[in-house]
């Protein structure tokens, strides 16, 4: 299994598209797009939900590697933030991966993960779920509508201080 510590956009629209159009994941005739934002939040306004934003927090397995040491490091709680909607036949979704900072550099900078394709498709499916069933009226039968952690992997204790998201109150910490 090929530990990336890159983040490649790529990777999740190949597999955003092949979801979408090879397994028809979202098989309502409508278009969906996958857009990336690096400073979203979970914050929807009341002005966006009235235009039909809706937020759904994934937390995933992912590899980081430090910019300036080049230590990598596993994460089983890495939080990709995911902002979606469907307005007329056209729907949108916006994604923002949260970094973590390197414990020996210490210097407040960001790494951005790096995921398996295993990850990114488990994390879309969950994705597609949500959006059946708030886009659509869609129940899933196999909607267990928790975001827990897909893969119980055992890194290192998760260091709040570290993490992005943690710092901005978004972090899956507390599903235990």
């Amino acid at each position: 299994m090929s530990r990336s510590t890159d983040w490649t956009p790529s990777l999740w629209l190949d597999i955003f598209d092949e979801l979408l159009y090879d397994d028809n994941e979202l098989d309502y005739g409508d278009q969906w797009t996958l857009n990336f934002s690096y400073s979203q939040t979970d914050q929807v306004t009341k002005d966006e939900r009235k235009r039909g934003w809706k937020v759904y927090c994934h937390c995933a397995y992912g590899n980081f590697q430090c910019e300036s040491c080049r230590k990598t490091w596993p994460s089983a709680r890495v939080i990709v933030l995911f902002r979606y909607r469907l307005r007329g036949n056209r729907g949108t979704v916006i994604m923002r991966p949260f970094g973590q900072s390197c414990r020996r550099c210490q210097d407040d900078e960001f790494d951005l993960p790096g995921f398996s394709q295993k990850e990114v498709e488990e994390a879309l499916l969950r994705l597609f779920s949500k959006i059946r069933k708030n886009c659509y009226d869609d129940e899933d039968e196999d909607d267990d509508s928790s975001s827990a952690c897909s893969t119980k992997v055992w890194t290192k204790p998760h260091e709040a201080s570290l993490c992005e998201a943690c710092i901005m109150g978004i972090c899956c910490q507390d599903d235990e």
